[in-house]
């Protein structure tokens, strides 16, 4: 039952991410990934104010199923940047700070790196330098 709520949330999260995304673009224009960093920021906050309201003894009573959907399920398919603010501000709320600037700046550099090897590789096997999807 656990992977169906992870399933129906980031179907859900996947298709509201694509909706806010083509949302930013006509109101904002494609100059500028707008709508990715706006996902990328509600996207955060939704997982830690859920994520925080629904622990248990918070201030709502969540069924876990639920907890799995938002967060998981939902936050996950909108976007990951979610999961990797709330590890940090973990890191950071149990005062291991090494470890959360760690998480920040070799995720931020190990990513693009992935990302510049990707295109890279991608277009050597025949796909044209300047398409993006």
């Amino acid at each position: 039952m656990t992977y169906l709520w992870v399933a129906l949330g980031s179907a859900l999260g996947g298709m509201a991410r694509y909706g806010v995304g083509i949302a930013a673009a006509r109101l904002w224009g494609a100059g500028f990934p707008w709508g990715t960093l706006l996902i990328n920021v509600v996207g955060s906050f939704v997982i830690s104010f859920f994520g925080t309201l629904t622990l248990p003894g918070g201030r709502l009573q969540a069924d876990p199923g639920l907890r799995i959907f938002v967060m998981v399920g939902f936050c996950g398919g909108f976007t990951t940047f979610s999961s990797f603010s709330l590890q940090t501000l973990e890191l950071a709320r149990d005062d291991a700070w090494l470890g959360a600037i760690a998480n920040v700046a070799l995720s931020v550099i190990l990513c693009l790196a992935a990302v510049t090897a990707g295109h890279v590789l991608a277009s050597r096997l025949g796909v044209m330098p300047s398409a993006r999807g």
